[in-house]
């Protein structure tokens, strides 16, 4: 018997793949999962000829969307105040001479001219410029079958646009009170995320969150686990738990499909589970990601403390351009959670899905094997 979930929008299994690629999303939607693409970087013509590509490479079968709109940023409300040019004035003088120096030390060069004035992207940027355009572009598709914000609940206009086009809205979240507004806010699936995850994420452990945010939701809001879910076993216990589904993302970062930068990959290959630290220094939230010289520095007191969303998020992608585009293994993070230490190999997308689903099967048996003993 399938989790409601997969009913409802018409998937083999409860499992959830989170990526900005959209090879991996495409990928995992064709093996029977649910691929969600992270549409944050895209502007809404980009995202159109990405949601297009999807559309002819998933066989027919439905995917989603996601977006990282936060319920507290600045520059809220449009305007003069919301555009990247006038926010960057916000960033004081002592932070890009901080970051200048930093990048000097590891001896990362400028950028050269041509591609200085490349359009910055962060996450809280653009968000009354971009973020209702995206999600019209993102409704012309038949084959979405669900959007998700990765920080809380989205404006009521949204999820009503969404509903309006029998879309179902779910969103992330790091505690049962969050859980609970978000359900009142109109969320129809929850993705209830422990510490361990990567990118952004609260304080409370996966095994200890989930119980906590389906009691709270109640048996009419499907529930997905998020935090250290790699494999069939965790998937298994994440049903356990009272989950639906499980909600990936880590895992999709160095499959064969994924466009993940290759320094990026060599660093999450070598990495164990203690190599990652929830740090705002990549977008002003906390997000967990890999450890580096950058999040080190950021944490050293007698530097400058990371400024809020979106202010980080520019001087983080001002300076990830200069230290990838050098393939600077030192400072090269990425958001990623602390199931990075069981990740060793590249492998085909399908055949994660498969194994996990291999995995998930074995492990529900042996429990199963257990309760008939006599």
């Amino acid at each position: 018997m399938k989790p409601p979930i997969c009913e409802k929008l018409g998937i083999e299994f409860p499992i959830f793949a989170f990526s900005h690629c959209r090879d991996v999303v495409a990928a995992v939607s064709r093996a029977g999962g649910f691929g969600v693409l992270g549409a944050l970087a895209f502007s809404p013509d980009q995202l159109e000829i990405e949601l297009a590509w999807i559309d002819e490479h998933v066989d027919g079968r439905p995917y989603g969307v996601d977006l990282a709109i936060p319920m507290k940023y600045l520059g809220k409300g449009g305007g003069d105040a919301a555009v990247p040019e006038n926010l960057e004035k916000l960033i004081p003088e002592a932070h890009w001479k901080f970051v200048d120096d930093l990048l000097a030390a590891h001896d990362i060069p400028p950028l050269p001219p041509e591609l200085e004035g490349k359009a910055a992207k962060a996450a809280g940027l653009n968000v009354d410029l971009e973020s209702r355009a995206q999600i019209d572009t993102a409704l012309k598709h038949p084959l979405v079958k669900m959007f998700v914000n990765a920080l809380g609940p989205p404006p009521a206009d949204i999820i009503d646009a969404c509903h309006d086009a029998g879309v179902l809205v779910g969103a992330l979240c790091g505690s049962p009170r969050h859980a609970q507004k978000q359900v009142e806010a109109g969320v129809d699936v929850v993705v209830a995320q422990g510490t361990e995850a990567g990118g952004h994420c609260g304080e409370i452990s996966t095994m200890v969150l989930i119980p906590q945010v389906v009691d709270v939701v109640g048996p009419d809001v499907p529930v997905l686990a998020a935090g250290g879910i790699g494999g069939g076993r965790q998937m298994a216990a994440a049903l356990a738990l009272g989950a639906q589904g499980v909600w990936t993302g880590s895992i999709w970062l160095t499959v064969t499909e994924a466009d993940t930068h290759e320094t990026s990959v060599q660093n999450l290959l070598e990495a164990k589970s203690t190599d990652t630290v929830r740090s705002r220094s990549m977008t002003g939230k906390p997000a967990r990601q890999l450890r580096t010289a950058w999040t080190e520095a950021w944490e050293d007191e007698n530097n400058p403390d990371p400024l809020p969303m979106p202010l980080q998020g520019l001087i983080y992608n001002k300076a990830a351009r200069r230290f990838t585009r050098t393939k600077n293994k030192e400072l090269n993070g990425w958001p990623v959670g602390q199931i990075v230490g069981a990740i060793d190999r590249v492998r085909p997308t399908q055949e994660v899905v498969l194994t996990m689903v291999q995995e998930w099967v074995e492990a529900t048996e042996r429990l199963g094997a257990l309760l008939a003993d006599d």
